[in-house]
C-alpha cells in the first residue's frame, strides 16, 4: 500500500495568533468562517458597494497595447537551478505546474456560478535581465506552483472568499491582463521588462491594477528591481510604507515588518537566531511601494524576505508553519488581498 501525501498543517482562523506573539499580528475582528453562500467575500465586497466583477478584472476602458512577440517554445516543464523551472509559454495556470514538494498541494472547487467570479492569484511571467552582473538569483518562477496554490487555499479558507483553485501565468502584453487586478513578480533582483511590457504594465496598474514583488535580497538585487519599475513609472519613486497604512490593518493587525527567510534558513533559526540571506545589506526589512496620485498602492516590493517561501513550504516544518507562515507570511498575505480588493 503506498503512503498517503502530507496535507497541508491546520491554520487557525485570524483570531488565533496569541496575543502574546508580539510583534507578530494579533486578529483584528472575529474569526473568519469558511465559505458559504451566504458569508462569501463577493458577497461582502457587494455589501461595501463594490461589484463582483470588481474581483475579476478592471475595466478596460483604454485601447490595450499587444505586443506581438515571437517566442520559442520550451519541450516541457523541468528544473533550472537556483529554484527556477523550465515553464512552457503555453502552461497558463500555477495547477498545470508540478508540485515539487513533498507536501499534497490542496484541491477545491467553486459552486456552480462562482467558476469565474473569484479572485485569481497572478503570476507576472518576464525574462531575466541579460546582464549577468546585474540580475539577482532566482526567476519568476521562483517558488511555483505551490506558493500560488497554498495561498489561495488559505484566502478561501480564512476570508470566505471565492478564490480560482488554478491560478493565473501571464506576460505583461496578454490581452487578457486586465481580467487580473492581482500580480505577483516573484525574484525581481532578476526583473527585467521591454518597453512594451512596461507600457502595458503601467496601464493596467494605472487602471486598477496591483503589483507584489516579493523574495529577493540584498542592494544589487533592489537596484536591478528598481530600474527594471523606473521603465514602468519614469517619473515615480518607491517610498517606504509606514505601519500606520491601511493595508496592515485590515484583516489582521500588524504591527512589525517581521522577516521570512527561506526554509532552510528558518528552520536552522531556531538555533542560529539568522533570518536573512547575504551580507549585511539583507538584514533589514523593507516594504517599499509605489502609489497613484490619489494615493492608491500600485506596487508592493517585500525586499530583503522570502514571503512566498512562508506559503509554499509552509507543511515541511513544525517550526517554520508556526514562526513564519502562520505569524507572518499569511498573515501579510491576506492584507494584501484585501486591501487590492477593498481599493
Amino acid at each position: 500500500m503506498s503512503p498517503q501525501p502530507a496535507r497541508l498543517p491546520h491554520l487557525t482562523p485570524p483570531a488565533a495568533p496569541p496575543r502574546s506573539a508580539e510583534p507578530y499580528p494579533e486578529a483584528k475582528s472575529e474569526p473568519a468562517s469558511l465559505p458559504s453562500p451566504a458569508s462569501s467575500g463577493i458577497a461582502r465586497l457587494r455589501g461595501a458597494g463594490i461589484g463582483a466583477s470588481r474581483v475579476r478584472q478592471i475595466s478596460c476602458g483604454v485601447i490595450f497595447l499587444v505586443a506581438a512577440v515571437a517566442l520559442a517554445q520550451r519541450r516541457g516543464s523541468g528544473f533550472m537551478g537556483g529554484g527556477e523551472l523550465m515553464v512552457p509559454e503555453s502552461t497558463k495556470t500555477a495547477r498545470d505546474v508540478e508540485s515539487r514538494t513533498a507536501v499534497e498541494t490542496p484541491v477545491w472547487t467553486n459552486p456552480p456560478g462562482f467558476e469565474t467570479d473569484a479572485f485569481t492569484f497572478t503570476r507576472l511571467r518576464y525574462d531575466k535581465s541579460p546582464d549577468r552582473r546585474r540580475r539577482g538569483s532566482g526567476g519568476w518562477t521562483t517558488d511555483l506552483p505551490d506558493s500560488d496554490l497554498n495561498l489561495s487555499y488559505r484566502l478561501q479558507q480564512m476570508m470566505s472568499l471565492r478564490v480560482d483553485p488554478n491560478g493565473r501565468l501571464i506576460r505583461p502584453t496578454d490581452a487578457q491582463l486586465c481580467d487580473y487586478p492581482f500580480l505577483f513578480a516573484s525574484a525581481p533582483g532578476s526583473l527585467n521588462f521591454t518597453e512594451e511590457e512596461a507600457l502595458a504594465l503601467r496601464r493596467h496598474l494605472q487602471q486598477g491594477g496591483f503589483l507584489l514583488l516579493a523574495d529577493f535580497h540584498g542592494d544589487r538585487e533592489w537596484a536591478n528591481c528598481a530600474e527594471a519599475m523606473k521603465l514602468v513609472f519614469p517619473e515615480r519613486e518607491f517610498f517606504e510604507l509606514p505601519l500606520e497604512h491601511p493595508l496592515y490593518h485590515g484583516v489582521f493587525d500588524i504591527k512589525a515588518k517581521v522577516q521570512v527567510p527561506n526554509i532552510r534558513l528558518g528552520i536552522a533559526s531556531e538555533q542560529s537566531g539568522v533570518t536573512w540571506e547575504g551580507g549585511d545589506d539583507s538584514m533589514e526589512v523593507h516594504h517599499r511601494a509605489i502609489a497613484d496620485d490619489r494615493g492608491r498602492l500600485m506596487v508592493l516590493a517585500l525586499h530583503n524576505a522570502d514571503m512566498s517561501d512562508g506559503w509554499e513550504r509552509e507543511g515541511e516544518s513544525d517550526y517554520y508553519f508556526h514562526n513564519f507562515s502562520e505569524k507572518v507570511a499569511y498573515p501579510l498575505g491576506v492584507n494584501l488581498i484585501f486591501y487590492v480588493l477593498t481599493h
